[in-house]
């Protein structure tokens, strides 16, 4: 494969909470032969603030987009979320010229602009389209020997109609990846439901039970451990599992990983430096021996 260079943009959750995503995705990476630029000046992508004014949603993704554009290269978004405002965003401005217009009239003011040239790409499409399963087995060194459930998120993929990497209805990709892993991921009839963290504002108890009821499926089904792909839905799974065990009334023992942590240590690269100290489900049963 031939090495590609992206604009790396992490949104807010893995700065200030989710810090084991970001390290792992910078150790798995460059062994994948992509290179990360870091760009100063991004903000917010937007999306939390998209029911309450859609314009400003809007200029701060082209914003965030246009920072990209100003370095000729396309845009890393491995938060499902972020990456959905920037698609969003994206679909609109490059089928509107008078919005855009509008768009372009904010960002004047810093002297940016949005053309519209960047890409928008997420860690499926990277992973999956862009290194391609063929590469990521080349640098495994050390299969795993698991059995994985696997939850992609409400927001990864759709709605479908904007583009998002898989099919929304029986998305396969991680499947595809964590078997070039090593790793057994069957299909489970919970696969596709949400993980309720966006119920956490305005109904926690309903956000917690949807949260518990999922993970106590998947632990009832045999499964070892839990794989995602968005911080968001992670933090829901790993940071509230006991508190989503006491409301559903189970006892929740069970490992919660970002796909690129699992690929970290396929490729046999050490669990310290895959951010696993930071998982505050119990990953230890994962990592012990590794």
């Amino acid at each position: 494969m031939t090495k590609k260079t992206l604009v790396f943009y992490p949104g807010c959750i893995m700065q200030t909470e989710q810090y084991s995503y970001e390290i792992s995705l910078r150790e798995i990476l460059p062994v994948l032969d992509i290179k990360l630029v870091d760009v100063e000046g991004f903000s917010c992508c937007g999306e939390p603030l998209k029911s309450v004014n859609r314009m400003i949603t809007l200029v701060l993704s082209a914003r965030n987009i246009a920072l990209a554009e100003s370095r000729n290269l396309d845009i890393f978004t491995p938060c499902p979320i972020c990456n959905l405002a920037f698609r969003e965003c994206k679909n609109i401005l490059d089928n509107d010229d008078k919005i855009k217009e509008k768009v372009n009239g904010f960002l004047a003011e810093e002297g940016l602009t949005y053309n519209g040239i960047s890409k928008v790409i997420d860690l499926l499409e990277l992973l999956y389209d862009i290194v391609g399963l063929d590469y990521i087995k080349k640098h495994v060194k050390k299969p795993l020997d698991l059995k994985a459930a696997v939850h992609y998120g409400c927001h990864a993929i759709r709605p479908s109609e904007i583009g998002r990497s898989d099919d929304s209805e029986e998305p396969r990709k991680i499947e595809d990846i964590l078997e070039v892993l090593g790793v057994e991921a069957p299909w489970y009839p919970e696969k596709l439901d949400c993980c309720g963290g966006l119920l956490n504002m305005n109904l926690p108890e309903t956000a917690l039970t949807k949260t518990g009821e999922k993970l106590r499926s998947i632990q009832e089904q045999g499964f070892d451990l839990l794989v995602d792909i968005c911080p968001w839905c992670h933090r829901q799974f790993d940071s509230k599992q006991k508190k989503s065990g006491e409301t559903v009334a189970y006892s929740l023992n069970l490992p919660v990983v970002y796909l690129t942590q699992l690929m970290g240590l396929a490729f046999d690269i050490p669990w310290g430096k895959l951010g696993f100290n930071l998982n505050l489900s119990p990953v230890n049963t994962l990592v012990e021996g590794r």
